[in-house]
């Protein structure tokens, strides 16, 4: 792969991060169904471990990222420990254990 010019690497993780940057903002539209939930989840983790993938190899080719050449390692890392959380399932548990915005004042009115 000595051949790949090092601005397609360049391009190709920015569109999968991207790509999954897309489907995270939009998970919640997607839990309406359980399967497609699970389904767009597996897409971010493995988009997202494809990514680092390209990061490390974008840094072993000796390209940049945005103008850095230091950027690419720690965004790899970045994306392998969301890919792990894009995994995570939490519906229907309180993981913030805050007030719902939804009932304040609502026990004053009752």
């Amino acid at each position: 792969m000595a051949g790949v010019d090092v601005v397609f690497i360049e391009h190709l993780a920015e569109a999968l991060c991207g790509l999954s940057a897309v489907l995270f903002t939009f998970i919640a539209t997607f839990s309406r169904s359980e399967k497609a939930e699970y389904t767009v989840q597996n897409i971010i983790a493995g988009s997202l471990i494809l990514c680092a993938a390209v990061l490390w190899w974008l840094a072993l080719a000796g390209g940049s990222l945005w103008g850095s050449e230091y950027l690419p390692k720690p965004l790899s890392l970045v994306c392998i420990i969301i890919a792990i959380s894009a995994r995570m399932n939490i519906r229907g548990t309180n993981v913030s254990f805050g007030a719902n915005p939804h009932s304040i004042g609502k026990k004053e009115e009752e």
